[in-house]
C-alpha cells in the first residue's frame, strides 16, 4: 500500500484534502494538536562532496554557516532576483535535503541541474523516498517521544529511528520520514494528535508568518517582499548567487515598497474560498491597479479566510 492509499485508508479525502472534519481540524490546529500529511511538499536531495559549496552559490542564505544539526530557510532566485522557490534545508548523511512546494520540484530540479556542470554532487527527486508530515500543538513533545525522538528548540534537528524532526518554532515541526517507516509512524502519531488536512497546516503557516512560493507565485516576489530578510532566509554578507545583485541593490537603495502582511476576509461559511495564491488584491481607491497579491491562503477556525499577502 503506497502513501496515498494508506492515507485514504486512514480517512483522508484526496479531493478535499482533509479527514472529513474541516471545522474540527481547524479548531484542533488552533487550540489542540494535529498531524498533517504534507502532500503538497516535495523533496530534492543533493549528495556529494561539493553539495554545501554548490548550494551556497545558488541560494539566498549562508549555507556554509549551516551546522550539521540545524535547518534553515533559503530562496532560489532567477537572475532578476525573483523567487523561483522557497526552501527548507537540513543536512542528512553525505548531503542535504531541500523541501519545497511539490508543484515546483520538477522545475527547480531542472534549473539547479543546469548549474551543476562539473560540480561533484548529484541532485535527485526524493519525494517518494522521504515523506513529510506536519506536527503541531502542546502534545508535539509527547508525539515525538512516541517515535523515539525528543522536542528540540530553535532550529536544532531531532533524530529518531526512521526519520528527522525539524523544529519550526511555536510547537510546530516537520517530520521527514523514510517511506518504509512512515505508515507505522503515522499510526503512532494518530493516537496522540488529531489527523488533519492541508487547510489546517496552511492556516498554521499563515499565523506564524511563514510564506511559501508555489507555482502560482513563482517569480512574483523578491525575497524581502515576503519578509525573508526578517525570517532568516536571506544573507547580505555571503557571496554571489543568481539574482544577488538585484536583491542587494533593492535593499541598499530602499526600493522595496511592498511587504507581506497577514490579512483576513470575512465570508459565508458555505462560500468557496475567495483567496488563492497569486490572486491580485485591489484597493477601493484604485480599482484598476492591483496593490498586492496573495502568497498563500486558508480557511480560518474563526470563520472566513486568512492569508499572507504582499501589499503596497
Amino acid at each position: 500500500m503506497n502513501w496515498t492509499e494508506f492515507l485514504q485508508d486512514q480517512g483522508a479525502s484526496v479531493d478535499k484534502q482533509d479527514f472529513g472534519d474541516l471545522a474540527g481540524e481547524l479548531a484542533s490546529a488552533r487550540s489542540g494538536s494535529v498531524i498533517v500529511p504534507l502532500t503538497d511538499l516535495g523533496v530534492i536531495s543533493a549528495r556529494g562532496e561539493e553539495t554545501v559549496s554548490f548550494l551556497h552559490n545558488m541560494l539566498t542564505n549562508d549555507i556554509k554557516a549551516l551546522k550539521s544539526d540545524s535547518a534553515c530557510l533559503a530562496g532560489f532566485c532567477n537572475p532578476k532576483g525573483r523567487l523561483l522557490a522557497t526552501l527548507l534545508l537540513w543536512p542528512e548523511e553525505e548531503g542535504m535535503h531541500l523541501a519545497l512546494s511539490a508543484d515546483l520540484v520538477a522545475t527547480v530540479h531542472k534549473k539547479l541541474s543546469m548549474y551543476v556542470m562539473r560540480s561533484k554532487l548529484q541532485l535527485t527527486d526524493a519525494s517518494q523516498q522521504l515523506l513529510l508530515v506536519g506536527l503541531s500543538g502542546p502534545k508535539a513533545a509527547l508525539a515525538l517521544a512516541a517515535l523515539g525522538g525528543e522536542a528540540t528548540t530553535a532550529q536544532k534537528l531531532g533524530r529518531f529511528p526512521g526519520g528527522t524532526s525539524i523544529p519550526l518554532g511555536g510547537e510546530r515541526y516537520i517530520l521527514a520520514l523514510a517511506a518504509e517507516t512512515a505508515q507505522q509512524a503515522w499510526r503512532q502519531l494518530a493516537t496522540i494528535a488529531k489527523p488533519a488536512g492541508l487547510a489546517a497546516w496552511h492556516w498554521l503557516e499563515i499565523v506564524a508568518g511563514n510564506p511559501r512560493v508555489s507555482a502560482a507565485t513563482m517569480e512574483a516576489f523578491v525575497p524581502q517582499m515576503i519578509n525573508f530578510d526578517q525570517l532568516g532566509g536571506l544573507s547580505f554578507s555571503k557571496g554571489c548567487y543568481p539574482g544577488q545583485e538585484v536583491v542587494a541593490r533593492s535593499q541598499n537603495l530602499g526600493k522595496i515598497k511592498r511587504h507581506m502582511y497577514r490579512v483576513r476576509l470575512d465570508c459565508a461559511e458555505s462560500a468557496e474560498n475567495h483567496l488563492r495564491p497569486g490572486a491580485e488584491i485591489f484597493s477601493s481607491g484604485a480599482e484598476d491597479q492591483p496593490c498586492g497579491s496573495v502568497v498563500q491562503a486558508a480557511p480560518s477556525p474563526l470563520g472566513g479566510e486568512e492569508a499572507l499577502a504582499v501589499l503596497q
